[in-house]
């Protein structure tokens, strides 16, 4: 009976603090989303397909805008493999409540969504991604300079055909999105090296972040 109401006093006062700091995410916000469209897109205008070139292009104006205070300047590619799909990220920003990564694969890949805590804003840098619902006779489609945003707690298909690249921006809670970014190491890859230095640097920024005050 002791341990019940441990039990429930100790999920009362998650939920309240979950309440409490919900409510007030945008305060903990670095980034904002229509400039990282905005921005997205001037660097296409500015370099065209060379998406190395956008890439640099992006990382350079938020250092001067965000500082590098909270930013991974360090180009450490990694394969994500989560619902199905296979691609490659750079991490740019990680923290409890915000994530900013370049994602993408040179060949082609397609998978599920997953269903979030954070909203998602998919900006395609190069190529064309699709998006399915179900009910949906036609694809959504994202073409270069289009942004692609997936509400939080919503799911679909998508794919990208062939070479696609994009500035992916999360804002909610991250930490539980992780579990679908490691489910497809344990349930078929089983692509450990993979698993750790996702792990090593995920933590070794949102670590940073928080000793920096940035929840």
């Amino acid at each position: 009976m002791r341990c019940l109401s441990i039990a429930v006093a100790f999920l009362a006062l998650f939920t309240g603090l979950y309440r409490f700091f919900d409510a007030r995410l945008e305060q903990f916000y670095i980034f904002d989303h229509h400039h990282l469209h905005d921005l997205s897109q001037r660097a296409i205008a500015a370099h065209g397909n060379d998406t190395r070139a956008i890439v640099q292009y992006i990382v350079s104006e938020l250092d001067e805008k965000v500082g590098s205070t909270h930013l991974n300047k360090d180009e450490e590619w990694v394969f994500n493999n989560a619902g199905g799909a296979m691609g490659a990220m750079y991490i740019i920003h990680a923290s409890i409540t915000e994530y900013l990564i370049i994602f993408g694969t040179a060949i082609g890949t397609e998978g599920h969504t997953g269903r979030h805590t954070a909203d998602d804003y998919f900006n395609i840098l190069q190529g064309t991604q699709l998006a399915y619902v179900p009910g949906s006779y036609e694809p959504e489609v994202y073409p270069a300079g289009s942004v692609h945003h997936l509400r939080r707690g919503e799911v679909k298909q998508y794919k990208m055909d062939s070479s696609c690249f994009a500035l992916e921006y999360a804002r909610g809670w991250i930490p539980p999105m992780l579990f679908f970014g490691y489910a497809d190491t344990f349930s078929s890859t089983l692509d450990f090296p993979t698993l750790w230095a996702t792990s090593r640097i995920t933590g070794r920024e949102m670590i940073s972040n928080l000793l920096k005050g940035k929840m």
